[in-house]
C-alpha cells in the first residue's frame, strides 16, 4: 500500500489538470446457506448480508479506485471458521469490515496498463489465481501489475504481489490454523503470456507463490504450464467449446516439503441454441517426491472447481481425479426476467494414486437476472466414499450491483 500512496502523490498534480469523472461502486448481497454434514449433529443455517461500496475517479490517464467491504452475520448458527462455533458445519463467510480495494491505475504508456495497490486479480479461468468471488469476503492482492498489448493478438500480464488478503477477514489469525489467516505476506510473481488465434487462445504461465507466514510455508510453490481454450461456431447456431491445460508444480523457496506434481485438465462442450452439454476431467496429481503431498492451488477461486460442496479445497495427499459432466438450458427475456439459466453437474472423484474412490457429487443451480438484480438458487450433494463425509448444501441469494 505504501507504493500506491507514493504513486498517488507523484501524479496528483498533473491529474488535477484533467476533468475528473466519478463512478460509484456498489455491490450488495443477501444470502442463506444451509449445510447438513454427517458427523456434525447441528445443521448450519447462515444468513449473511454483504455490501461493497466505493468509487472510481478517472482523470486523464489515471484512475483511482477505493472500495470498502462489510459482511454482517444476521443469523450466525454456523462455524464461520473464525467464530469458534465448531459444533456447526463450516460456512466460510465470517463477519468482517475491511478495505477491499485501494488502487491507482495508469494508462499513459502505449498499449500498457499499470495498476498498483490492493486489487482484484483473476487470471485465465481462475484455477491458480482468483478473487474467490463466491465467498462474501473477497480475496484481493496487494500488488503491482503490468498488462501490455503492444503486439497484435498478444498480451503479456506480469504481477508482483507482496500480500494476499484472504476471505477470513479481520478475525482471522494464527489461532485458527494455517488456512485461516487474515493476510499472508510474501514475494509472489504471476506471469502470463496469451496469444489469441482464430481457433482459440494459447496461454503460457508461471505462478511463483512465496508465503512468508510460518504456518503457510507449505503453500509456497512454483507452477509452470500452458492452457489452450477456444470455440467454433457452426452455421446452425451451434457452438463447440474446448479447453486443455497442463502444468507442473514444484516446492519453492522455504517450503519444507520436497515434491513435484502434475496438473492436467480438459473440457469439451456443445451449445445448440439454449441447450448446452459439457464433459471434462481435472487431475491434481500426487507428488513423486518423498513427502506425501500433492498439487495445490492456494490462491485459486476454489469454489468454481471440483464441486460446490467444497470438499476438495485442499487436494488430498493422494491427489484428485475429477471426471464431470453438465447439462444446461437458458432463456432470454422470459416475461420480466432478462435471463434465466438452469444447470446440473455430476462429479465422480478418485485419487490420483493408490486407487481410492472418494465419492460423487450432484450440483444444481438456477439463476435469474432482472435488470441489476440477480437471484440464485444452488444445491450440492456430496456422497462420500472413503474420504470426508456426506454433505448437503443449499443456497438462496439475491444480489444487486451497479
Amino acid at each position: 500500500m505504501r507504493a500506491a500512496i507514493l504513486m498517488a502523490g507523484l501524479v496528483a498534480t498533473p491529474a488535477l489538470a484533467e476533468p475528473i469523472k466519478l463512478k460509484p461502486l456498489i455491490d450488495a448481497r443477501l444470502r442463506y446457506e444451509g449445510v447438513d454434514q454427517a458427523g456434525i449433529a447441528n445443521r448450519a443455517d447462515a444468513v449473511t448480508a454483504r455490501v461493497r461500496a466505493g468509487f472510481e475517479a478517472k482523470a486523464g490517464d489515471f484512475a483511482f479506485l477505493a472500495e470498502t467491504e462489510a459482511t454482517l452475520a444476521i443469523s450466525e448458527n454456523y462455524n464461520s471458521g473464525v467464530n469458534g462455533k465448531t459444533a456447526f458445519p463450516l460456512v466460510g463467510d465470517p463477519q468482517n469490515i475491511e478495505l477491499n480495494r485501494l488502487q491507482l491505475q495508469y494508462r499513459g504508456l502505449p498499449k500498457t496498463v499499470v495498476t498498483v495497490g490492493r486489487q482484484r486479480i483473476n487470471l485465465d479461468d481462475q484455477r491458480f489465481v482468483g478473487a474467490a468471488g463466491w465467498r462474501d469476503n473477497e480475496q484481493t492482492f496487494d500488488a503491482a501489475r503490468i498488462e501490455w498489448t503492444g503486439v497484435k493478438n498478444l498480451k503479456a500480464d506480469l504481477t508482483y504481489a507482496w500480500g494476499v488478503r484472504t476471505i477470513w477477514g479481520i478475525n482471522g489469525g494464527n489461532r485458527f490454523g494455517p488456512a485461516r489467516l487474515q493476510s499472508v505476506g510474501g514475494n509472489n510473481i504471476f506471469a502470463n503470456l496469451a496469444l489469441t488465434t482464430k481457433v482459440g487462445t494459447l496461454t503460457g504461465f508461471a505462478y511463483l507463490v512465496d508465503q512468508d507466514e510460518p504456518l503457510t510455508l507449505a503453500n509456497s510453490s512454483a507452477t509452470y504450464g500452458a492452457r489452450f481454450a477456444g470455440a467454433y461456431a457452426f452455421p446452425s447456431k451451434a457452438k463447440l467449446s474446448y479447453a486443455l491445460s497442463y502444468a507442473r508444480q514444484n516446492d519453492y523457496r522455504r517450503n519444507p516439503n520436497r515434491y513435484s506434481a502434475n496438473y492436467a485438465a480438459g473440457e469439451l462442450g456443445l451449445a445448440v441454441k439454449a441447450f448446452s452439454v459439457a464433459a471434462g476431467f481435472e487431475i491434481l496429481g500426487a507428488s513423486n517426491g518423498v513427502a506425501l503431498t500433492s498439487f495445490q492451488a492456494p490462491l485459486a477461486t476454489l469454489h468454481k472447481f471440483n464441486g460446490w460442496a467444497d470438499k476438495f479445497l485442499v487436494t488430498p495427499a493422494n491427489g484428485l481425479r475429477d471426471a464431470y459432466g453438465s447439462v444446461g438450458y437458458g432463456w432470454k427475456k422470459l416475461g420480466r426476467i432478462d435471463t434465466l439459466a438452469l444447470t446440473a453437474v455430476y462429479h465422480r472423484y478418485n485419487s490420483d494414486r493408490a486407487g481410492q474412490y472418494y465419492g460423487d457429487e450432484i450440483d444444481l443451480s438456477a439463476a435469474a437476472k432482472v435488470k441489476r438484480t440477480t437471484f440464485t438458487l444452488k444445491y450440492a450433494d456430496y456422497r462420500a466414499s472413503g474420504f470426508a463425509t456426506d454433505t448437503k448444501k443449499f443456497w438462496a441469494s439475491v444480489e444487486w450491483a451497479i
